[in-house]
């Protein structure tokens, strides 16, 4: 498939909406994206035109991303890029939107804590016991290694 994955650095403008549906999981929120460049004659960085995209998040990322995210927090969107125009009472609108695949903490910019998502297990795999890896002591090589039970 040819569709355009893009990566976009933004600071969380709304929270995240978070709706069970009928096929599962699903969240959104608005990203803002602001361009800085550097201003020669006033020796400082200035904010450039800010750019807004609606991301869409679903399943496990959905309920993720709701229970993580909050305004204001700096993030990283990995996704499928999808530009939508529309006529609303008489106007055209076009709108940028992000079906997401990935979301994360910008931390170049702060810190996070990661909490791995805890899912139900129908059965536990049985334990296995850890191989040897000891290496052999000096003057054993022609030894043979011990069984691993």
């Amino acid at each position: 498939m040819n569709e355009t994955m893009i990566c976009v650095v933004g600071n969380v403008a709304t929270r995240p909406v978070f709706r069970e549906l009928a096929n599962g999981p699903s969240a959104r929120f608005r990203l803002a994206v602001t361009a800085r460049y550097w201003d020669r004659e006033k020796s400082a960085w200035t904010d450039g035109h800010t750019s807004f995209f609606t991301v869409w998040a679903n399943r496990q990322l959905a309920a993720n991303a709701a229970g993580s995210l909050d305004v204001g927090e700096p993030v990283i969107v990995q996704g499928r890029l999808k530009v939508r125009t529309d006529v609303r009472e008489g106007q055209s609108w076009t709108s940028a939107d992000i079906d997401a695949v990935a979301i994360g903490h910008d931390m170049a910019r702060g810190t996070s804590a990661f909490r791995r998502v805890t899912r139900p297990e129908a059965a536990a795999p049985a334990a296995r016991p850890e191989p040897d890896w000891e290496t052999p002591a000096a003057g054993t090589e022609d030894q043979e290694p011990a069984a691993v039970t």
